[in-house]
């Protein structure tokens, strides 16, 4: 008899889900007699025990019916041919936001989590068991001292004041509670940001390469993407579009994923260029609190005197990526439309996990959380780079951002496709490597590599630069034999 069971939970829960499914399905007739508890045991690999438990439960569920000194039948009154499974005709199309959100994610490069041992993977957290213990400290006191009722759609003004604390300190972004914004991850911000400012055909300038969740959705909103390309010093502004677009998506403090830093005299050209033509900059300081040469870099919205600038940070890279908050600083003239779209969008933020977070802040713990951060991350990277140096030597460029949570390295006398080989030869020794091409429009001449370094520890990062070596010297001995 052949019964698949479908590994969840225990064994004879297992198997009576697998015989109901086989007597729903018509592969039993009514009264036919089930195999004997030994011998179905026995076939199937589990313990006789296992298999009575099971019968047992089907019986009390009115399944089967078991005779002392008979056997095992199937109930009369349940086993019924399968009613064939008929699909409903779509009476409606779905809508073209439905379609294009469809369409980007067909066409999206797959980026799939890696389950070996090493994995070097971009946005992996950091773990932190003191932090989790701590953190759930705070949400414990605030689900006791929460109210009931939903947060205000703009978010509680008790983080809204932490928030702007820590941006005056931090960034020199001198702003008023009421121009904050919470909101539930930066990827909700950008999607806010696509709603109140892009209508359907509009154009949005975003970096080459950029984000590529950012890219998807302003695309599913309608927007028509114009690509403009940076260098060593970030977004070349030089070659901003002539006709202005409604929206300009930029990285200036770590362009993502490269690394550059936008260059004070850019930073000055493009919001000149945004006053000039009526645009939007919305700014992503994803991980501008990594730094580790020297203190964090003033924003481009502490820079901005015609209020054009949306400036927007998350805390989901600096405490846990399942902590779904994050934050917009809001030019005065559109404060109200984006809480109207938030309002839309989900009505409010999580009410306890805003408290927590804005006592985690005002008692000084996300301050001292930081400290360590940066000092552990620094740590790894340190680690990562000279693995690098030790195991691949002048085999690979390390590009120069001393920020972050990844290194970008690129891969002299390599070609693309023997690149993709690497990774693929990684795999198999349990260590997850990625390209960086995917982040372009059109690939680089030269192929890199993002490696990641948040969530192993120095142990580990070195053991992965040793596989690393060991990948590349196999790749070289068998271009060598080619």
């Amino acid at each position: 008899m052949y019964l698949e069971l479908d590994g969840c939970g225990p064994s004879y829960a297992q198997l009576a889900r697998a015989i109901k499914t086989a007597i729903a399905e018509g592969s039993f007739t009514p009264g036919q007699r089930l195999p004997p508890s030994r011998a179905l045991a026995q076939e199937l690999g589990l313990s006789r025990t296992t298999v009575t438990t099971a019968y047992e439960q089907l019986e009390a569920e009115g399944c089967i019916d078991c005779l002392v000194g008979s056997g095992s039948y199937v109930s009369a009154l349940q086993a019924q041919p399968a009613l064939p499974v008929v699909t409903a005709p779509m009476l409606a199309p779905p809508s073209q936001y439905a379609e294009r959100a469809t369409q980007v994610r067909r066409d999206a490069v797959a980026r799939m989590r890696f389950d070996g041992r090493y994995d070097l993977q971009c946005g992996n957290p950091m773990t932190n068991a003191s932090l989790s213990t701590i953190w759930g400290r705070e949400l414990a006191h605030a689900a006791t001292y929460t109210p009931p009722q939903a947060a205000p759609e703009q978010g509680l003004p008790y983080l809204r004041e932490q928030v702007c604390r820590y941006l005056k300190h931090s960034r020199g972004i001198h702003v008023p509670p009421e121009r904050v914004l919470i909101v539930s991850g930066f990827q909700q911000a950008v999607t806010l940001a696509g709603r109140v400012l892009v209508n359907e055909g509009e154009t949005v300038v975003l970096e080459d390469p950029h984000y590529f969740l950012a890219r998807q959705s302003l695309q599913a909103h309608g927007a028509q993407i114009h690509l403009v390309p940076t260098d060593n010093h970030g977004l070349i502004t030089a070659e901003l579009p002539a006709r202005a677009p409604r929206l300009i998506y930029v990285t200036p403090s770590h362009q993502y994923p490269t690394g550059a830093v936008l260059s004070l005299a850019r930073r000055r050209e493009l919001l000149r260029y945004a006053e000039a033509n009526q645009a939007w900059i919305l700014e992503d300081d994803y991980d501008g609190d990594f730094r580790y040469d020297s203190k964090p870099l003033a924003s481009l919205r502490s820079l901005d005197h015609a209020d054009r600038v949306i400036y927007g940070g998350t805390f989901s890279k600096v405490l846990f990526s399942s902590l779904r908050l994050g934050y917009l600083v809001l030019p005065a003239a559109l404060v109200k439309h984006f809480v109207d779209a938030k309002y839309l969008c989900d009505y409010s933020t999580s009410a306890i996990e805003q408290a927590a977070l804005a006592h985690f802040m005002e008692s000084g713990g996300f301050s001292r959380h930081l400290v360590r951060a940066v000092k552990t991350l620094k740590t790894r990277r340190e680690e990562l780079i000279k693995g690098l140096r030790q195991y691949a030597g002048a085999r690979v460029q390390i590009a120069d951002s001393c920020a972050g949570m990844h290194l970008v390295i690129w891969m002299r006398d390599y070609t693309h496709a023997q690149v993709d080989a690497l990774i693929a030869l990684a795999r198999t020794r349990e260590l997850g490597i990625y390209s960086i091409a995917p982040y372009y429009e059109t690939p680089p001449a030269t192929p890199g590599l993002l490696l990641g370094y948040c969530s192993l520890p120095p142990a580990d990062l070195h053991d992965a630069m040793r596989i690393f070596g060991e990948c590349l010297d196999t790749l070289d001995g068998m271009s060598a034999r080619s």
